[in-house]
């Protein structure tokens, strides 16, 4: 068990939390939750004794073996599979011990050292370790790579590798996920579900928390506050608790109204009965909770667009690559309603087709038409790099719009919170989310018709994910998003294209189903996971045998369609009265002594409103899965 009596932490003259007192039983899965900068990642620094508390104690079991995912790894000739091998160091004593002990010709040593080796599975540790790194996206090529050889992002990767060869009673790992593609994800999700020690993970990926924890800390006004479930769990706890608070009814009642707006944009455009599933069902949680985030310093607004061409790139026969060809014969038409989610293992070709589209990138073979009035706002990994270190976020945004105002440039900063004294700073002493928000921001503010966007929520906290996720959805443009984020996935895009293999195509299904295919861990020559249908050819028919099925099918659905219209104007119908039953409760008048008559009434409607409702979009949704059949 780990506990925390009274403490207060500090980070120079700022106190992360004051008089604290928390309890980790053994075993227990935590994620830890608070805005950049609130101070998780010193409470981790605390917790491995790095960093001084000011007041209070910590209390840790004695002998706790402890993993910490490490920051930095510099460069060295020492390759990958040796570097995450060196993890466990008591693997390393006993190796060093037994060519010692064979110097000596000191056989009882030798006989005590086996078996010592033995006992921590020594003599597997090369294939633990291989495992480890193909987990997390490494080939087998790459595991004899010199450390020196690696970007960034895959550094990171040989460090949360390292983390998790170390044996450990606690581990605890910041940010895991960032410059992890969705198949590593979810690789490293089933890992964790099956460690068996005690867990802290400090993310903001919300579907990867909710797979993962059963418990969360919230860094909440000074104070940590625990809670007990997922992050859903977590946030709905947390809506409850806003809810009562009299003076945030009008805020939430206006955030309830964008998503009914966007629910009701969304159900007109559904063409997919297992995609109008899933968002229908993730926008009404979200409807839920939406009252946790109201306190949200981030708040901002793709800006309406004026030109909107129905047509925006026709892409034909497209090759891209770089050498060698990475992926061939792309075709995709993309319109003002296009909303793809990119899926495909890391190094498939997802970044490089996006970088091909924004014109980063020539292709090698194909043509891509685009339309006269076509405006791309392109957000890729290293956005963040590009920015001007000397500049200031005040005259990044004013460089990019010299028409605005002062004023209007802090208001539009102050949306993804910089605000005072720190629109004037030097972008070059910004932490890394900071830097993220202003590349975001910056993307935002070019009014574009066409969002390409790759792996946007890296160095971004839960609550910037939750304003980028809200933003995205009432974006009225076209978008293209690769993402690891799958909450993120869900709630934004409409359809999914998948790159496996050379092979560009869609997949039928949602991220469930992708899920499904990565856990069966299919080797290449296997089926494409884009096509539902892959491996069965299909008849071949003439053309008045395909106009005399397609009638046929047409008459057989005529009545499913009349009975969708039909559902389509009933919920219509049962928004619009839910909508004036919520206006009413918004009225602060009716919480009076005198109105409680009117109130359970109001109450009593809102409820069988409800249910109606879910009752009629069950039908709804039905009706679509027959009509996709």
């Amino acid at each position: 068990m780990i506990s925390l009596n009274n403490v207060t932490l500090m980070r120079g003259n700022q106190t992360l939390f004051e008089d604290a007192n928390l309890t980790l039983r053994g075993g227990q899965r935590t994620g830890i939750i608070g805005r950049n900068g609130a101070g998780k990642t010193s409470l981790f620094k605390a917790l491995g004794q790095e960093i001084p508390i000011e007041q209070g104690s910590i209390k840790l079991p004695n002998g706790l073996r402890t993993s910490t995912m490490s920051q930095e790894t510099p460069g060295s000739n020492r390759n990958a599979l040796e570097f995450v091998i060196d993890a466990d160091t008591a693997y390393r004593r006993l190796e060093q011990a037994l060519k010692d002990a064979e110097a000596e010709d000191d056989h009882n040593a030798l006989a005590q050292l086996h078996g010592d080796l033995e006992n921590i599975d020594g003599y597997n540790i090369s294939n633990r370790a291989e495992q480890l790194l193909s987990g997390l996206g490494f080939s087998k090529a790459q595991f004899h790579n010199p450390i020196s050889s690696f970007s960034g992002g895959w550094r990171v990767r040989l460090n949360l590798a390292a983390a998790l060869m170390c044996p450990s009673e606690l581990l605890m790992l910041d940010e895991p996920t960032n410059h992890l593609d969705l198949e590593a994800t979810v690789w490293l999700e089933q890992w964790l579900q099956r460690y068996q020690g005690t867990l802290l993970i400090i993310s903001h990926d919300r579907s990867f928390l909710d797979a993962v924890i059963g418990h969360v800390i919230s860094f909440e006004g000074g104070n940590l506050v625990a809670y007990t479930g997922n992050y859903s769990a977590f946030e709905k706890l947390r809506a409850e608790r806003l809810a009562l608070q009299a003076a945030m009814i009008a805020k939430q009642q206006k955030r309830r109204d964008e998503i009914e707006d966007f629910v009701r944009r969304f159900r007109a455009k559904a063409s997919k009965a297992t995609q109008a599933q899933s968002r229908l069902k993730e926008l009404n949680r979200m409807q839920e909770i939406a009252p946790a985030h109201i306190d949200s310093p981030f708040r901002f607004h793709f800006p309406k667009l004026d030109q909107l061409p129905n047509f925006l790139m026709q892409v034909e026969a497209l090759t891209i690559g770089f050498d060698a060809p990475l992926v061939q014969k792309i075709n995709l038409a993309i319109r003002s309603e296009t909303r793809i989610g990119l899926l495909g293992f890391n190094g498939s070709g997802k970044s490089t087709l996006l970088k091909v589209l924004a014109q980063q990138l020539e292709p090698l073979a194909g043509d891509i038409t685009r339309a006269k009035k076509l405006k791309i706002g392109y957000y890729a990994q290293h956005q963040v790099d590009e920015l001007n270190q000397q500049s200031t976020p005040f005259e990044l945004i004013q460089k990019l719009d010299p028409k605005a105002s002062a004023q209007e440039v802090r208001n539009y900063l102050g949306g993804f919170d910089f605000r005072g004294d720190r629109i004037n700073e030097k972008i070059g002493i910004f932490s890394g989310g900071e830097k993220a928000r202003l590349a975001l921001a910056k993307v935002v503010r070019s009014e574009p018709n066409l969002l390409l966007m790759d792996e946007p929520t890296n160095h971004l906290d839960l609550e910037m994910v939750h304003a980028l996720t809200v933003a995205l959805q009432e974006y009225e443009g076209a978008l293209i998003i690769v993402s690891h984020d799958r909450h993120l996935l869900s709630n934004t895009v409409d359809e999914f294209y998948s790159i496996h293999q050379g092979v560009f195509a869609e997949f039928k299904g949602d991220l469930k189903d992708y899920e499904k295919w990565i856990s069966k861990q299919q080797t290449p020559g296997q089926d494409n996971p884009a096509s539902s249908n892959a491996g069965c050819p299909e008849q071949k028919l003439d053309k008045k045998q395909q106009r005399q099925q397609a009638a046929a099918i047409r008459e057989q659905k005529a009545p499913l369609r009349k009975r969708e219209k039909q559902l389509e104007r009933d919920i219509d119908r049962l928004n619009a009265e839910l909508g004036k039953i919520e206006a009413l409760l918004a009225d602060s008048a009716l919480y009076d002594d005198e109105n409680k008559a009117k109130l359970t009434k109001a109450l009593q409607q809102q409820g069988d409103l409800k249910t109606e409702l879910a009752k009629t979009e069950e039908a709804w949704l039905e009706v679509l899965e027959q009509l996709g059949a």
